[in-house]
């Protein structure tokens, strides 16, 4: 089993960080161990994850067959397995979000295996063992019983090569999401596993000598808030049982705030922060994307009201929306600072294969046919964004979208967050720090604190003064603050590669302008955008 690449410029690789706490990657390929504990128990399984290790001729050699493939991000790197697995003969298997999405893209593979593997797996079993050598062999949509889900091959990982590990506890999404594919994926009816199958998996990794930072990697965590409200007092059982091995983060939709019971309990349950796709500011926005979750709120409030119950927010936003009425910098600016989110993955509206936004685009003739083949699929959105005719000129976008960057990211700005931050957080479950010193990155050292700030130059004082801070006012998020500072170490000069290349382009559409209005061609080039897709 190969998990492919992705691609070494993006938001999420957080390299600095990981080479500071000697880590090769934030987390593991859930979905390939997810997959290896379906397999025939006479099967022996390799694991190479490429992001993390190298992969190895032997290793090529030894295998009788090749599984790979993941998201969209790792295409270029899943095509270049393909190729090799092909050249050496051996049999390769390509599965996961990217090929179901997008099938065209992973010809070359000898087998796809489309949709949720659960519900296709053994029929591709059964073919490879009667002697089949290709294939395509697809799943139902949606109807996969995750109650039947095995727990993943933990086993196989390398865990000290990541960050974090992830486990899941359902799937799906129950709002609509113009721009989103889970509710595609996955379905509108979240699906989730039962409270003993989800803490066996918990044991499972503590039996395996693990301890520290585990990820709930649902879309939205609480998508069916009866199950997780199920869920959560038996983990926090399970936790005391266990001595508080484990702290968790997950994903979740900003009616979170809506819901007291719920913050409570995830905060007993050791939860110590969350993601939440905020998006935009505008409500008129946000009813255009059929994001209403969001809409007919104080958005500002609600995260303040995540962090009185003790749980940090990081946050998405986009730029680039058909609806945009004007510059939307100064709004989205004002949000991230009043709402005092240091972590922020702001990027450009991105049509997604098989989704409503990317239908719709398609339908009104506005989408760009490279979505289908030319490699910008595997781009990241930061970058490569805007796959589109977009309404607005596109230089506006641009300008809008660099100028976000170029704010949230400068470096006094994130630490001025940080530091309000630390005196909005609430109390979090104390038993959380009992394990703290037993984990690898020791997050609450000195000897760490001095690492972090030492790789800041020309910023160590105001980074020093924020972590400082929080240990003097709120020392029980002291850890949670240097770990936030530390991925600054990736997401200071990640923005400042963004803003770089959004100025190429932003150069190529004054260069292609000027020489559309010398040849006498009256149509702006930032409105088709044609051109301009790399």
């Amino acid at each position: 089993m190969i998990y492919p690449r992705f691609s070494a410029e993006t938001f999420w690789n957080f390299a600095a960080a990981c080479e500071l706490f000697n880590a090769k990657y934030p987390t593991t390929p859930l979905g390939l161990i997810t997959v290896a504990a379906l397999l025939p128990p006479q099967w022996n399984i390799r694991l190479v994850d490429r992001n993390a290790e190298t992969l190895a001729d032997s290793d090529l050699d030894w295998a009788d067959m090749v599984m790979t493939g993941g998201m969209l991000p790792q295409y270029f790197d899943t095509l270049a397995i393909i190729d090799l697995c092909q050249a050496r003969g051996k049999p390769v298997v390509v599965g996961g979000p990217g090929v179901t999405s997008v099938p065209a893209l992973f010809s070359n593979a000898n087998f796809q295996v489309l949709g949720e593997a659960e519900g296709i797996i053994d029929k591709f079993i059964e073919a490879w063992d009667a002697g089949a050598r290709d294939g395509v062999f697809e799943a139902e949509k949606f109807t996969i019983d995750v109650t039947k889900t095995p727990v993943p091959r933990f086993d196989l990982l390398k865990v000290e090569n990541y960050l974090y590990v992830g486990v899941q506890f359902s799937r799906g999404c129950p709002f609509t999401c113009e721009f989103c594919d889970i509710i595609e994926l996955y379905g509108r009816v979240p699906r989730a596993k039962t409270n003993a199958q989800m803490l066996h998996e918990l044991e499972t990794l503590y039996r395996l000598g693990y301890r520290g930072h585990v990820d709930f990697v649902d879309d939205n965590l609480i998508g069916n808030k009866k199950a997780v409200k199920a869920f959560l007092p038996e983990l926090k059982t399970w936790l005391e049982q266990h001595d508080y091995p484990f702290e968790f983060t997950t994903e979740a939709s900003l009616n979170l705030a809506d819901d007291g019971e719920l913050l409570r309990l995830l905060n007993a349950a050791n939860f110590i922060g969350v993601f939440i796709g905020i998006e935009s500011p505008d409500s008129d926005t946000l009813i255009a994307m059929r994001k209403k979750q969001n809409t007919r709120r104080d958005i500002v409030q609600s995260v303040h009201k995540i962090y009185a119950a003790g749980l940090y927010v990081t946050a998405g936003f986009i730029v680039g929306f058909d609806s945009e009425r004007g510059s939307v910098a100064d709004a989205i600016i004002a949000l991230i600072e009043d709402a005092a989110i240091p972590v922020c993955m702001v990027g450009l509206l991105y049509a997604l294969p098989n989704t409503q936004l990317t239908r719709r685009l398609a339908t009104e003739g506005r989408l760009h046919t490279a979505l289908l083949g030319d490699g910008v699929v595997g781009m990241d959105q930061c970058t490569q964004g805007l796959n589109f005719d977009t309404l607005r000129p596109r230089s506006e976008i641009l300008s809008d979208y660099k100028r976000v960057l170029e704010k949230v990211y400068e470096p006094a700005a994130y630490a001025k967050r940080l530091q309000r931050l630390s005196r909005l957080l609430g109390s979090s479950n104390p038993n959380r720090q009992k394990r703290a010193n037993e984990s690898r990155s020791k997050l609450g050292g000195l000897e760490v604190v001095h690492r972090v700030v030492s790789r800041l130059p020309g910023a160590q004082d105001i980074f020093r003064r924020a972590i400082l801070d929080c240990a003097s006012t709120n020392p029980q998020w002291a850890r949670a603050i240097v770990l936030l500072t530390a991925l600054y170490l990736h997401l200071g000069p990640f923005s400042r590669h963004v803003i770089g290349q959004i100025d190429q382009r932003l150069d190529e559409l004054e260069n292609s302008a000027a020489q559309n209005n010398t040849a006498g061609v009256g149509a702006p080039m930032e409105q088709s955008g044609a051109a301009i897709t790399a």
